[in-house]
C-alpha cells in the first residue's frame, strides 16, 4: 500500500481504524493468508482478521492515510473477494477542471475509498468504498473543506434539478444587474468609435464598475478564495486577478494627482469581463443540462402512486409505489404510466414503451405478457402482478447503466485532468513573463498591466475539463432514447473499431421460440401422445429454449406431465432423467454416442439430414438405452436479420454466426439472412475460442448473444453486447445492452459510438487550440481585456454546444445522423 505521510506543516488527522468484509475465507489458514498479506503493507500497525465475521479490521500508523485500493487489492492478490459499495453525491460549485480535480483528490484521501470520479459535466462525484466505512457527513465535509457544497444521492433522491434551477434564477438576476450597469460603459466605447466626443465621469465609471466588481463579481473571489486556501489554483483565480488588476489600475489612474484618468481607464473591461463571464457559465450550464436530459427523462417515467388490487374485495387502493411488494396486484387505467414491472393477469391493451426500449410502435399485451414500468398504456384496462421492486425494475436497471456509462472517464481524460492541474499556475507564470516582457520592451507599466490582464481572463481551463463528459453523457443519453444502452466508455471506445460481429443463433438472429413441427416414433413401443408425454416430462426440469417447446407442445395437447428423477443436463448436448422407470435421453448424436446408445437405421438419418437442412433443430430421443424417434422444432429468424446483416454489411463489417444446432441447420439459416460465415455444433464454451481465435488475427470483435452460455465469449470479445430479452447474467457481462430483441440495433450501437467519439476529438482540438492560439495572442496585445474575456465566455459555451448537438442524433433503418 502506498501509503502517504502528511506533507502539510501541520500534522493531519487520520482515522487509524478501519474494517471491511472478506469474502471467499473458508478456514483459519485463509484467514492467516489475509492477515499475512495486509501486514506486508506499509503504513500497517495492526490485522485482525475475524474468521467467523468474514472481516478484517486494520489498525494504521499515526498520521497515516489509509490507501483502501490497496487494502482491497492486496486482499483480492489473496485470492479472495473485498465487496464494494457505490455512493454518489452531487457537487456545487466546480467551474472548471481544475475544481473536479481536486474534489476527487480530497475524496480519494478519505478512509476506506477505493475509487473516486468527479464529472464537470453531470456535476456529481461517484465512489467506490469497502461498505460500512464511508459516511455521508465524512464525504460533505470533505467536499465543504475543499471549497464546494455537495448534496447526497444516496436516499434514492437528488437535488440536482430542483438546487440548478434556483442557482439559474439566482444567477439570472445578477446577470441582468450586471449587464445593466456594464451597458453605459460599454456605450461609451461605443460613441468614441463612432467619433461622438462623450465619456462618463471618471466617478461614474467608478460608481458603475464597483458592484459589479465586488458585489456580482464576488463569487469569483469567493472561489479563488477557496482554491487558495487549499493552496489550487481554478478559473475563479483568473477571474478575480485579472478583473482585480484592471480595477485597481483604473483606481489608481484615476487618483493620481493633477489627473482626472481620462484616456487611461478601464472600467469597462473589468465590468465587461465579468459579464461576459457570467453570461457564459449561464449558458454552459443550460447546455450541460441539456447533454444529460435523458437521466432527468428516464426518471420523469416513474409514476409516484399506483392502485393496488385487493384480491379478495377486489377493491382499489392508492399506494406509493415504494410501498409495492412483488406478488402485490396493480391495476392500470388507460393513459396511465404503468407504476412497476410485472406480468398482465387480466386485460389487454397496446402499450407504448418507446422511451424504454425505443421501439416506436405500440405494443400489444395481454394476459400472461410481461411489462416494464414506465411504459405508457393504452386503450385497455390492465391487472399486473409485480415481479420486480425498487433497483430490480427494469427502468431502474436502465437509469443504472446510463448514469454508469456518463460518469466514466475516457483514457484521454486522465491526460486532460493532469493538464488541467497545472494549467492555471501555468497560464499565471505567462501573464508574469507578458508582464515583464513588455517592460522590457519600453512599454509603460499600464501597457503591460492591459497584456497581462488579457492573458488571465483568456485562458480557460472550462473547456478542457468539459470537453470529453459533455460528449460522453449527450452521447449515451441519445443512444438510450433510442433503446441502445452502453455500460462505460471502454465500450464506447471499442465499439468504432469492431470490423468482425459475431452473433449467436437462437435468441439473437431467432425469435428465440420455437416450435414442434414434427414428432417421429421410430419404435412401435410408443404410441405419439406418450411419447410426447414422457420427453415433456423431463425437459420440465429444464430452462433451455428448446426444452419450453416440447413442454408447450405437450400443453397444448393437455397431456399430463411426470415426475422426474435423477435430471442431470449437460451443456451443448442434451439432458437425461428417469420417468417412470424409464431412462430418457435427449440431445444431440453425441449424447446418444457417449451412453453407448445405438445410432438410427439409414433411412430415418436421412429423414433427420433432410429436416435439418431446411432449418429445423432436430433432438433425438431414447428411451431404456434404445433409440426412440426425435423431434423436429423450427425458430422462425427475426424480421430484421436479414437488414441488419446487410447494413454491417455495407459498412465492411463481417457478420458471423455461431449454433449448438447441426451444421444442415446453421447453413440453411445463414442462407436464408445472408451470411458468408457460420459455424454449427459449437459448444458454449467454443464460443469464446472463436473470438479468441479472430482476436489473434487482428480482427476487433463485437459478440452479440442473449444467454447465460453467451457470457464467456460477451467477455471474451473487444466490444459485447446482449439483447435486451436476454438473461441478466448475459446483460451484466456486455459492455453494450440492446433494450429490445432486434439485432438491427447493432449498427446503431457502432455508429453512435463513432459519432461520439468523433464530438470528443471535436471537442478535445478546440479545447486544446483556442488556449494555444488565444493566450499568445492576448500576450502580444492583439486581444484586448473587453475582447479575450467574451472569448473565455464561448470557449466553454462552443465545447458544450457541440456536444450537444448529438441529441439531435437518431436511429434510422439505414444509415444514422452522423
Amino acid at each position: 500500500m502506498t501509503v502517504k505521510k502528511s506533507s502539510d506543516r501541520q500534522k493531519v488527522s487520520y482515522d487509524r481504524d478501519l474494517s471491511f468484509d472478506v469474502g471467499g475465507m473458508t478456514c483459519a489458514s485463509c484467514a492467516g493468508r489475509v492477515e499475512k498479506a495486509l501486514k506486508k503493507l506499509d503504513g500497517v500497525e495492526e490485522v485482525d482478521v475475524n474468521l467467523a465475521m468474514n472481516s478484517a479490521h486494520v489498525r494504521l500508523a499515526e498520521n497515516v492515510a489509509s490507501d483502501a485500493k490497496a487494502l482491497a487489492s492486496a486482499v483480492r492478490k489473496a485470492g479472495y473477494d473485498v465487496a464494494e459499495e457505490k455512493l454518489s453525491y452531487d457537487i456545487d460549485g466546480m467551474t472548471c477542471a481544475s475544481c473536479s480535480g481536486r474534489v476527487e483528490k480530497a475524496l480519494a484521501k478519505l478512509p476506506g475509498v477505493v475509487s473516486a470520479t468527479v464529472n464537470l459535466a453531470l456535476e456529481r462525484a461517484d465512489l467506490s468504498v469497502l461498505p460500512g466505512t464511508v459516511k455521508d457527513r465524512q464525504v460533505l465535509r470533505a467536499v465543504e473543506k475543499a471549497g464546494y457544497h455537495a448534496v447526497s444521492r444516496n436516499n434514492g433522491q437528488s437535488q440536482t434539478d430542483s438546487a440548478a434551477d434556483g442557482h439559474k434564477d439566482y444567477a439570472i438576476w445578477w446577470l441582468v444587474a450586471s449587464i445593466i450597469l456594464a451597458a453605459p460603459l460599454v456605450g461609451q466605447m461605443i460613441w468614441m468609435y463612432l467619433g461622438v466626443d462623450y465619456r462618463l465621469p471618471a466617478w461614474g465609471e467608478l460608481a458603475l464598475a464597483t458592484p459589479v466588481q465586488f458585489i456580482i463579481g464576488w463569487r469569483f473571489y469567493r472561489g479563488a478564495w477557496a482554491a487558495l486556501r487549499n493552496r489550487a489554483a481554478n478559473m475563479d483565480v483568473l477571474v478575480a486577478l485579472g478583473t482585480s488588476a484592471a480595477y485597481f489600475l483604473s483606481l489608481y489612474n484615476m487618483l493620481q494627482p493633477g489627473t482626472t484618468g481620462e484616456g487611461h481607464l478601464y472600467f469597462e473591461a473589468s465590468a465587461v469581463i465579468i459579464t461576459l463571464i457570467l453570461g457564459g457559465k449561464i449558458m454552459e450550464e443550460r447546455a450541460k443540462r441539456g447533454a444529460s436530459a435523458a437521466i432527468r427523462e428516464l426518471m420523469a417515467l416513474r409514476p409516484r402512486k399506483a392502485r393496488r388490487l385487493d384480491p379478495q374485495s377486489g377493491e382499489e387502493t392508492e399506494v406509493s409505489v415504494d410501498d409495492l411488494q412483488v406478488d402485490d396486484i396493480v391495476r392500470v387505467r388507460p393513459g396511465e404510466k404503468l407504476p412497476i414491472d410485472g406480468v398482465v393477469t387480466s386485460g389487454e391493451s397496446e402499450i407504448d414503451e418507446s422511451l424504454i426500449t425505443g421501439e416506436t410502435r405500440p405494443v400489444l399485451r395481454k394476459s400472461g405478457d410481461e411489462v416494464v414500468g414506465g411504459a405508457v398504456n393504452g386503450t385497455g384496462r390492465l391487472d399486473i402482478c409485480v415481479n420486480a421492486v425498487g433497483q430490480d425494475t427494469t427502468l431502474s436497471r436502465i437509469i443504472r447503466l446510463v448514469e454508469q456509462a456518463q460518469t466514466g472517464k475516457a483514457p484521454v481524460q486522465q491526460m486532460v485532468d493532469k493538464v488541467a492541474a497545472v494549467f492555471v499556475p501555468i497560464i499565471i507564470l505567462i501573464a508574469l513573463v507578458t508582464f515583464a516582457g513588455w517592460l522590457m520592451a519600453g512599454f509603460t507599466l499600464e501597457t503591460a498591466i492591459v497584456s497581462a490582464v488579457s492573458v488571465l481572463v483568456i485562458a480557460c481551463p472550462c473547456a478542457l475539463g468539459l470537453a470529453t463528459p459533455t460528449a460522453l453523457v449527450a452521447g449515451t443519453g441519445a443512444a438510450a432514447r433510442s433503446g441502445i444502452l452502453i455500460r462505460n466508455f471502454e465500450a464506447l471506445e471499442q465499439a468504432h473499431n469492431v470490423d468482425a460481429v459475431i452473433f449467436d443463433k437462437t435468441g439473437t438472429l431467432t425469435e428465440g421460440v420455437p416450435t414442434v413441427t414434427d414428432v417421429v416414433i421410430s419404435s412401435n413401443d410408443w404410441d405419439e401422445k406418450e411419447f410426447l408425454r414422457l420427453i415433456a416430462s423431463v425437459q420440465a426440469a429444464s430452462e433451455h429454449p428448446l426444452a419450453q417447446a416440447v413442454v408447450k407442445a405437450a400443453a397444448d395437447r393437455e397431456l399430463k406431465l411426470a415426475d422426474v428423477a435423477d435430471f442431470k443436463g449437460t451443456t451443448g448436448a442434451g439432458v437425461g432423467g428417469t420417468v417412470e422407470g424409464h431412462a430418457i435421453l435427449i440431445g444431440t448424436e453425441s449424447l446418444l454416442k457417449d451412453h453407448d446408445v445405438a445410432l438410427p437405421e439409414h433411412s430415418v438419418a436421412e429423414n433427420v439430414k433432410q429436416a435439418e437442412q431446411t432449418g429445423s433443430t432436430v433432438v433425438l430421443v431414447a428411451i431404456d438405452g434404445r433409440f426412440a424417434g426425435y423431434l423436429a422444432l423450427e425458430d422462425k429468424i427475426r424480421d430484421s436479420a436479414i437488414a441488419a446483416v446487410s447494413d454491417l454489411k455495407s459498412r465492411g463489417i463481417d457478420s458471423i454466426m455461431l449454433s449448438g444446432d447441426a451444421e444442415d441447420v446453421a447453413a440453411h439459416v445463414a442462407k436464408q439472412i445472408g451470411l458468408e460465415s457460420w459455424r454449427g455444433r459449437i459448444r458454449p464454451q467454443d464460443k469464446a475460442r472463436e473470438v479468441e481465435k479472430l482476436r489473434k488475427e487482428g480482427r476487433h470483435v463485437a459478440m452479440v448473444g442473449d444467454g447465460i452460455n453467451d457470457a464467456p465469449a460477451l467477455a471474451a470479445a473487444d466490444v459485447g453486447i446482449a439483447m435486451g430479452g436476454g438473461t441478466d447474467v448475459a446483460m451484466e457481462t456486455a459492455g453494450i445492452t440492446l433494450m429490445r430483441s432486434d439485432p438491427a440495433l447493432v449498427a446503431g450501437a457502432i455508429d453512435i459510438s463513432i459519432v461520439t467519439r468523433r464530438k470528443i476529438t471535436q471537442n478535445l482540438f478546440w479545447a486544446f487550440g483556442y488556449n494555444v492560439i488565444g493566450v499568445p495572442l492576448a500576450a502580444f496585445g492583439i486581444l484586448s481585456p473587453a475582447i479575450a474575456g467574451a472569448a473565455m465566455a464561448l470557449s466553454s459555451v462552443s465545447v458544450v454546444t457541440n456536444s450537444l448537438m448529438l441529441r439531435r442524433w437518431k436511429l434510422r433503418e439505414k444509415g444514422n445522423q452522423k
